[in-house]
């Protein structure tokens, strides 16, 4: 058989990298592209003094933007991992590390449970990308977002710790490897500290926090929480020296 058609989990190399650096208690940051807001590949160009854990490319509507493309300018710029953050099966391209292969556990939408996924599981093979199964959780951030309009789902209330604990305990036990917590983009605040800190109470796995992160402060709040990755995405476009406050916390 064609190694093209083998299943994607013969490259697992990120992965890997998050266990490890989950294992030894080191944090980092991860910048979100959304290939919407990338007119030019100069337009990126704050990468290259960036020392980010990883680069997500994605959004929850790319309707403008070239997911191939805006990868090849990213490629140009740093060595930094890159992985898919897709909002939709559409948003696929061969030039990543690994693809977040997102389950919407805090919905009810099937489509978001295992609808989406058998519509990209083919050209996730085709395309031989590494996925990482990971679980999805939206959290209240105070208005609504792109990710709960397309997802077709409610997010979890932000008062609810208990609640996003038990959903993430779910997800580990259904064999997910990481847990993302996500308040969306643009929303006005991010996720708070005590549900950060209930879900990693909860379950042995990365846990990545994103959504209303504007500062190296709120960083350092997720962090100290028990966020394993931080997400920065609008903050980063309106703000591009902020990634190097961020690494300069790292190093």
């Amino acid at each position: 058989m064609n190694k093209s058609h083998l299943p994607s989990d013969t490259h697992p190399m990120w992965i890997e990298r998050l266990d490890r650096d989950f294992a030894e208690q080191k944090k980092g940051w991860v910048a979100l592209v959304d290939p919407d807001a990338v007119q030019n590949g100069g337009d990126l160009d704050w990468l290259q003094a960036a020392e980010p854990h990883s680069i997500f490319l994605g959004g929850s509507l790319v309707s403008e933007g070239d997911m191939a493309r805006t990868a090849a300018w990213i490629r140009e710029r740093t060595s930094s991992p890159l992985v898919l953050f897709p909002g939709s099966p559409t948003q696929l391209t061969a030039e990543a590390d690994a693809l977040l292969f997102l389950s919407v556990i805090s919905g009810r939408n099937p489509e978001g449970l295992i609808g989406a996924h058998v519509q990209a599981a083919p050209s996730i093979r085709a395309l031989n990308l590494a996925p990482v199964p990971c679980g999805y959780m939206l959290i209240d951030g105070g208005r609504p977002t792109a990710a709960s309009y397309m997802s077709g789902t409610t997010p979890l209330p932000a008062d609810k710790p208990d609640l996003a604990a038990t959903t993430a305990l779910a997800g580990y036990y259904l064999g997910l490897r990481c847990i993302y917590l996500d308040a969306g983009s643009g929303a006005e605040h991010a996720v708070d500290a005590e549900m950060i800190r209930a879900v990693r109470k909860a379950v042995p796995l990365p846990i990545i926090v994103g959504g209303g992160i504007r500062s190296v402060d709120a960083a350092l709040d997720a962090w100290s929480a028990g966020a394993d990755l931080v997400v920065i995405g609008n903050a980063l476009e309106q703000h591009p020296e902020l990634s190097s406050a961020l690494t300069a916390q790292k190093s």
